[in-house]
């Protein structure tokens, strides 16, 4: 069984015992969320498409971890300006791990 969450302003395809990283979500760590934007949710050849969700259908998960990304480098230049800008970001996430799947 999977389902499509959206969260963060994306959609994840998730199936239980899965671990996924997703926008950074106020909860503590060992703390259970219920996600209740479920876009599909499909079991085999049998697939639930809402319109936009799923009516009834959650997703709970566990909170595991909180961190950040890589480093992503941003360099903007204009070429005989003598302008150089050097800037770095590195965006946060929360570890989730998809408990159940309930239609």
């Amino acid at each position: 069984m999977y389902a499509v969450i959206k969260t963060g302003g994306k959609q994840y395809r998730v199936a239980p015992g899965e671990k996924i990283k997703v926008e950074q979500i106020a909860a503590d760590v060992g703390q259970d969320i219920v996600i209740d934007q479920v876009l599909a949710v499909g079991n085999g050849a049998e697939l639930k498409v809402g319109t936009p969700l799923v009516s009834g259908a959650t997703v709970t998960a566990t909170v595991v971890a909180h961190g950040k990304h890589d480093k992503v480098r941003i360099f903007k230049m204009r070429r005989r300006k003598h302008y150089q800008k050097r800037q770095g970001h590195r965006q946060q996430f929360t570890e989730l791990r998809i408990g159940a799947i309930s239609v």
